[in-house]
């Protein structure tokens, strides 16, 4: 075990995900149900089935070693993930990357926190322990946290009434994304779930894997065909209800080959955020519990940096940028004191 890389890894896996949106930011001319599902069938099939055909010499017999049954919870786990991940995109869609990560971020750690010790009968209990007391102060400061991010992007909203949105701005819709981070932060720690019902799966599979660093990869491809299904259900509708088709077919040759190389990549930047985490958190022995909370925190801070760099918070007043700022700081503090709240339990 080696936790110092173990951060390293989780480090590049924050980078990872707060940035695979930033092609979706360039492309142009596809409705947003096509482009999400086209890199999403590389975040969620292609790219971990490569990563499985390469982390297993013989995949075929991973079959063998898993029980059909072991996989229904992670499956279905990810099916309520995929949901999430389907509003994730959109709450970034209408608040841009910052904010939308922020606010779903911190909501996820708040619910990822709360929905075990509901599910397991143990939240009044929380109070009487040191770790329970350590959790639901970090839990209090995600909600701080989530609750200045929140108003910092209703002050954005109102500086933003009195002149025409353009670029990064052009579609921010306050109430639309709030409403969709809500519903993602709910399902997102879905993930968490997944993984934690999937651990029979790792451990039947772990010896087939060429590096202990990913052992987590047969798991995370059972998760994530969930979260596939959910994605092609929704987007497949989208599509046949608005004729994005029709809509696709008037667009350029070179365009939708530009457009399909940059969901390639959102696609293909976004599984890399589990592939590290899954390096990350095997190296990180008893200091574990932390894994979590370190890769919101990197994705929140990296998501809210690309944010500044495009200019989503250009033209608010100097009380917005200070308030969104104080909410991350806060938000991040709080994943970390949840982290702790998990060890000392």
């Amino acid at each position: 075990m080696n936790p110092f890389l173990g951060v390293m890894f989780h480090a590049l896996g924050g980078v990872a995900a707060g940035s695979f949106y930033l092609p979706y930011k360039v492309l142009k001319k596809w409705p947003w149900e096509v482009y999400w599902l086209f890199g999403g069938i590389f975040a969620w099939l292609i790219v971990p089935l490569c990563v499985v055909f390469f982390v297993y010499g013989e995949p075929m017999k991973l079959l063998d070693l898993i029980v059909l049954e072991q996989l229904k919870w992670p499956y279905v786990f990810g099916v309520l993930w995929g949901i999430g991940g389907l509003s994730f995109g959109l709450s970034m869609r209408y608040l841009g990357i910052a904010l939308g990560m922020a606010v779903t971020l911190g909501l996820t750690a708040i619910f990822g926190t709360l929905i075990p010790v509901f599910m397991d009968g143990s939240f009044l209990q929380l109070g009487e322990t040191l770790a329970g007391q350590v959790s639901l102060s970090g839990v209090f400061l995600g909600v701080l946290g989530t609750f200045l991010i929140g108003k910092a992007g209703k002050l954005k909203e109102r500086e933003l009434e009195s002149r025409e949105k353009s670029g990064p701005l052009e579609e921010f819709n306050y109430q639309k994304g709030i409403s969709v981070a809500a519903i993602s932060g709910l399902l997102s720690a879905c993930f968490a779930l997944g993984i934690a019902s999937g651990k029979e799966i790792t451990l039947a599979t772990e010896h087939m894997a060429s590096s202990p660093l990913l052992s987590n990869s047969a798991l995370f491809f059972v998760i994530m065909a969930g979260g596939l299904t959910s994605n092609i259900a929704w987007c497949g509708y989208q599509i046949k209800k608005r004729r994005s088709i029709d809509i696709i077919r008037k667009v350029g040759k070179f365009q939708s080959f530009s457009n399909m190389l940059l969901c390639i990549s959102a696609g293909t930047i976004w599984y890399f955020q589990f592939f590290f985490y899954g390096m990350g958190s095997t190296q990180m022995g008893q200091l574990d519990f932390a894994s979590w909370s370190l890769h919101m925190s990197f994705i929140i801070l990296v998501s809210n940096i690309w944010g500044w760099v495009i200019g989503e918070w250009n033209g608010t007043s100097q009380k917005t940028k200070v308030t969104i700022i104080a909410g991350v700081i806060i938000l991040m503090v709080s994943t970390v004191v949840i982290g702790y709240g998990n060890y000392l339990n």
